[in-house]
This record gives C-alpha cells, sequence and structure tokens, in this order.
C-alpha cells in the first residue's frame, strides 16, 4: 500500500487516500431507462470533472481542550495547497447536479456520519471523553465530488483521556468506505434529475483486492468496481435510502471498521417535503 505518515503535533497519524481509477466503466445491474421509467440508475458523467491534481490537504495544528468532565472540544487547523476553498469549480455551471453557492470546500466526517462543508481551514467539534473517533476529510468541488488523488485526503483515528491528552490511534490496514454523497433534502427538477453518488475509499481502490462497492438504493442494488461518481437518475420523490458496502468476490461484506454506511435522503419537486 502506498502510504503516506503525517504525525501532527507528535500526537496524530493521517494516511493519504489511493489513487482514483479514473475509467469511466458502466456499474453491473445498470438499468436501461427511457425518460419516463421509475426505474433508478446510474451513470458515470457524461465528461470528467477537472481534475486539479496538485491539490493538497494537510493537517497543521490539532488540539483539545477538556469541556466539563465528559467531553473535550478538539479543533482542527488545516493547511490546503494548490487549491481555491470558496471558488466555483470551473464546469459548476454545466455539470448538472446539485451545486454549493459558497463554492469548494473540505468535507469534514467525523465516524462516518452526514459531513460538515468546511469552507475555511479550521473546524472546532465536541466529542465525548474515552471514545474511538475517526476523522475523514477530504477535498471537494462545488458540487460535492472528492477530489480522489493521493494527497487530497487526511484520515485520523484518535480519543481523548480524561486529562484532555489525545491519544493516537492505529488506523486499520484494512478497507474502508466513507460515505459522501447524496445527503440531506432536495428539492426541485434541477437538484432530483442527477443525485451525485460519491464516497471515499482507504486502504483500497478496488482494483488491487478485486473488491466491489454494493450500493443498495431502496430496493435497487448495483455492483461498483472502480472508484468514481455517478449520477444517480430517475430516483423517486420521497426518502430515498442509500446504503454503500464493501464486499468481496462472493458479495459478503468484509470485517472491520468502516466497511458499510447507510443514509437517508428526502427528494421533493417542490416544498414542502413529505
Amino acid at each position: 500500500m502506498n502510504s503516506k505518515l503525517l504525525v501532527v503535533g507528535g500526537l496524530l497519524s493521517g494516511l493519504v487516500a489511493f489513487n482514483s481509477c479514473n475509467d469511466t466503466q458502466t456499474p453491473d445491474n445498470t438499468v436501461a431507462t427511457t425518460p419516463d421509467s421509475k426505474e433508478i440508475s446510474l451513470s458515470p458523467f457524461d465528461n470528467p470533472s477537472p481534475a486539479f491534481d496538485n491539490a493538497s490537504l494537510s493537517i497543521a495544528d490539532i488540539k483539545a481542550e477538556l469541556q466539563g468532565t465528559d467531553s473535550a472540544k478538539i479543533t482542527i487547523d488545516y493547511k490546503v495547497g494548490n487549491y481555491e476553498l470558496k471558488s466555483q469549480t470551473p464546469d459548476a455551471a454545466t455539470k448538472g447536479c446539485n451545486n454549493s453557492k459558497d463554492g469548494q470546500h473540505i468535507h469534514f466526517i467525523l465516524n462516518n456520519g452526514p459531513y460538515t462543508a468546511l469552507y475555511e481551514p479550521t473546524h472546532t467539534f465536541t466529542i465525548p471523553l474515552d471514545q474511538p473517533q475517526y476523522v475523514m476529510s477530504f477535498l471537494s468541488r462545488s458540487y460535492h465530488e472528492s477530489l480522489k488523488h493521493k494527497p487530497a485526503a487526511q484520515l485520523l483515528h484518535f480519543k481523548v483521556g480524561k486529562s484532555g491528552k489525545i491519544e493516537n490511534l492505529e488506523i486499520p490496514q484494512t478497507p474502508m468506505i466513507f460515505y459522501s454523497r447524496p445527503k440531506g433534502d432536495y428539492v426541485g427538477k434541477e437538484n432530483t434529475d442527477n443525485l451525485l453518488l460519491d464516497f471515499y475509499l482507504w486502504n483500497t481502490n478496488l482494483t488491487n483486492q478485486n473488491l466491489k462497492v454494493k450500493v443498495q438504493i431502496n430496493q435497487q442494488e448495483f455492483n461498483l468496481d472502480s472508484w468514481q461518481p455517478m449520477f444517480i437518475k430517475y430516483a423517486p420523490m420521497g426518502e430515498l435510502k442509500v446504503t454503500l458496502s464493501l464486499v468481496d468476490t462472493a458479495g459478503n461484506v468484509l470485517s472491520g471498521d468502516n466497511t458499510s454506511v447507510s443514509r437517508s435522503s428526502r427528494l421533493a419537486l417542490q416544498e414542502p417535503i413529505k
């Protein structure tokens, strides 16, 4: 595995992610559809996104401050290289999916929960004491597609003890998947026609270990054998539940941390969302 150890203040270490696969293979079980069909499908992007090959994300500092007797406030300061936060990605106007009016940002994911979009290179959050925490951070285009090349992400694994000291924990060498999109509520045809499906892989790029990502969207299943963003098309209005799982050649979900994660979104052509 190609990895790079980053020591932050002598306390935390992060690994940099594998390069993404840049092919545009169609996922297994993609459903052939027509505009009036109600079958969900997954489709690769028609055109590749700007690569930002020289963009990088590192952690300049991390510190903890006790909050009472049971929690700690964590502050992370990031260093962003060759990438402009808050700028619109050049092809945002023609991408055809939900786009942040506030521009490019960092996706901050705590314990594989819903991400927080960071438009400034610092973030403060609160965690309970003596409980292991995973923090995945990566650079994102303005339309929320992750940068998957090698230096664009950092993964931390740590806990804070009762003394307020940050304790670095070992980062597993097993493959992991972190959920990114879709997220939250989507309103309007322009936001629901193409829903971005995106995730971040760690310790695998799928092809080097014969793994797949099983994607279950409501009751339909797809199997992805390359790491690339997809558009979810013909999604029904209402609740949309997405489950992402790393599976082996027999279709079994891998054991270990962060190998399967689910999230629900809500879609509506107009307010109110039902």
